[in-house]
């Protein structure tokens, strides 16, 4: 066998899964009415139909008082049974476990969606939610470990496999624990002892709750990463500690809080497997299984970990968000066919954060298997001729899903590449893996019997003689032509034009920022890199204001003060002008509108919007059978939209 230790059985109680991967708890959004829905019936499903031997529930609200977010299930209400009991039925038949998560997130709630105050230890603000919460009294903490054995019940009740209760980022029981939220003077704060009470009186109700023969873990946060809060060795102090008391049967692991998100959920600028050191910190101290989570997205790493002893499971969530069947398809050793996940986090995380529901930028079923998933894609009863005029993301995944109905496809490209603007955002410092959504396709759309032929730039008449019954154009955006007044003197330039190696930029430089996203940062940290001085000047609050949802932001901005990069927002550029060596800007505040100039700068770089390369849809336009256009040549927009088109007209041809 490929991967021995991967594939090999764990108890985990007296529960036994059929391997080593546990797809991991996180938010979906796909509730209804606070209720289990049947989306995430076929959501959680799907990764069990995948090959996941555990799932592992988003977060189950177990109080009134934790209302985090609008679309949790409120376990707390016997209601929810019947749900459950579809969920769990549905995953069962794929010889998947499944466990729910409880918990309450203390401090890291908000009361606008209860109206209820938020409790915690201590009367502390939360760094994200912001809100003071009620200091909670000795009765308080009693009726929150009631209402997890209450919870349990209805989870043991709905035929779940166990249950972990959230120790970890963004939880009550953490806040107990730490010395940075927990300032109590009382039986429940000061020592390590008296922190642990509470969340030992949790573990204690539930564990009675559901019996001893109900497989009982805990999500705990290996490592807070700040100063103030939990390390390695209180945490490892605390994990014995739990075990000691004989009522735990696993530790599942993460990091970080909400002062450092970014380490919650890595980004792509995150080293692969980073928790790896943490986990196997935990279990070096401990005889229960424990589990490793954290940019481990491939079953080399996962293997590697397990034979090293370093973790006993492995938790996936983005990878397995982003391919269900990578458990399949590994066990079955076709890694060619693993659809890779980037971290990019623009439609899990992004979404999640924007309080929409969970998405993928590589995977655009999430939240419809029900109709897109494995399985569902049918042969088109009558068979075409399609041809396909660009190969970036929209048009690969548009000829793959139309191949893999049985049309006679080609996909044709000027490039002598696929992966249209791909290939190009990839060069961005650090954002390298960005190409893995080309190399994750092409092989794909040739196993489904397209042709792509490279290297042709054809013309209307090209298309016409084709006599295709279908003509899909997918020819992309490129950098607006003329965004500013100037911008086609001397010594100015895209960043396309930058990152592709097609201009000269001198030492001194200016990017204007109208983008908010990696197109710009990326770019500046690419000249910065080089030796550049460089100076980013953008109209918005910030600059990179569009990377919070991604957790990227604060690294980005660190990573480019660091290389000496300097800003200045809140301006509209109205005006560029000068000869190289002496380019200047002119604009004005968006706040006061008083105009400002600056000046001296070797060349200049614009982020300052993309515009439709659509003039070969418009020469066909009424001239072919069938005609559509996908991507950014609809409309330039990120990379999830060109792949959901793709997808959605390849499928429905």
């Amino acid at each position: 066998m490929m991967f021995p230790n991967l594939f090999s059985p764990l108890k985990l109680g007296n529960v036994e899964v059929k391997n080593r991967i546990s797809f991991q708890p996180h938010l979906t959004n796909l509730a209804v009415d606070n209720l289990p829905s049947e989306k995430q019936m076929y959501y959680w499903g799907e990764r069990a139909k995948g090959g996941a031997g555990l799932i592992i529930t988003e977060e189950l609200t177990v109080h009134p008082t934790d209302m985090a977010y609008e679309k949790l299930i409120d376990v707390y209400h016997a209601e929810v049974i019947p749900g459950f009991l579809k969920v769990t039925d549905y995953v069962h038949q794929y010889d998947s476990k499944i466990f729910a998560q409880l918990n309450h997130n203390g401090q890291q709630g908000d009361g606008s969606i209860s109206r209820l105050p938020v409790w915690a230890p201590s009367p502390v603000p939360d760094v994200l939610f912001r809100e003071t919460p009620k200091a909670m009294e000795p009765e308080d903490i009693d009726e929150v470990a009631r209402y997890f054995a209450l919870s349990a019940e209805h989870v043991r009740r709905g035929g779940f496999d166990g249950v972990e209760l959230q120790f970890g980022h963004s939880s009550l029981a953490r806040q107990f624990l730490s010395p940075l939220t927990n300032y109590r003077s009382d039986e429940f704060g000061g020592s390590l002892e008296n922190r642990m009470r509470a969340p030992l009186m949790f573990i204690k109700a539930v564990r009675k709750a559901v019996g001893r023969d109900f497989p009982l873990g805990i999500r705990m946060c290996a490592d807070e990463m700040i100063p103030g809060g939990l390390d390695l060795a209180q945490v490892q102090v605390i994990c014995a500690s739990f075990e000691d008391t004989g009522l735990i049967d696993f530790m599942d692991l993460s990091i970080g809080t909400f002062y450092n998100l970014y380490l919650v959920e890595g980004s792509m600028h995150t080293p692969l497997g980073y928790t790896i050191p943490l986990a196997a910190g935990v279990r070096e101290k401990l005889k229960i299984p424990v589990f490793c989570t954290g940019r481990i997205n491939d079953p080399v790493m996962a293997e590697k970990v397990l034979a090293a002893g370093q973790a006993d499971i492995i938790g996936m969530c983005r990878a397995l968000i982003c391919d269900p069947f990578l458990p399949k398809k590994a066990q079955e050793g076709k890694l060619e066919d693993i659809r890779y996940c980037i971290a990019c986090n623009q439609g899990c995380i992004g979404r999640i954060g924007m309080s929409r529901s969970v998405g993928c930028v590589q995977n655009p079923t999430i939240g419809y298997e029900k109709l897109w998933g494995e399985g569902t894609l049918k042969p088109a009863p009558v068979k075409k001729k399609v041809v396909v005029v660009g190969a970036g993301p929209a048009g690969l995944w548009a000829a793959k899903m139309a191949g893999r109905r049985g049309h006679n496809v080609t996909l044709i490209d000027k490039n002598e590449s696929v992966g249209g603007q791909v290939l190009t955002a990839m060069k961005g410092s650090g954002r390298d893996e960005f190409g893995v959504i080309a190399r994750n396709e092409k092989e794909q759309v040739e196993k489904s019997g397209a042709v792509i032929e490279l290297g042709i730039e054809v013309s209307v008449d090209d298309v016409l003689k084709k006599q295709a019954d279908a003509v899909i154009i997918a020819t992309g955006s490129r950098p607006k032509s003329y965004p500013v007044e100037g911008c086609d003197g001397p010594g100015v330039s895209n960043v396309w034009q930058v990152l592709n190696q097609e201009v000269e930029v001198g030492d001194n430089v200016c990017l204007i920022d109208y983008d908010g996203h990696h197109r710009a940062t990326a770019t500046a940290e690419y000249l910065a890199d080089q030796g550049k001085k460089v100076h980013i000047i953008c109209s918005s609050l910030f600059i990179g204001a569009e990377l919070g949802p991604t957790q990227d932001l604060y690294l980005s901005r660190q990573r480019l003060l660091g290389k000496g990069v300097t800003f200045t927002p809140d301006i509209a550029v109205m005006q560029v002008s000068g000869d190289i060596g002496n380019k200047s800007i002119k604009g004005f505040n968006v706040y006061s509108n008083i105009w400002q100039e600056w000046e001296g700068y070797d060349s200049l770089v614009l982020a300052m919007g993309q515009e439709a390369s659509e003039e070969l849809y418009y020469g066909l336009k009424g001239k072919v059978k069938e005609l559509h256009r996908i991507g950014d040549c609809v409309a330039p927009r990120k990379v999830d939209m060109a792949i959901w088109e793709g997808h959605k007209l390849g499928r429905s041809l």
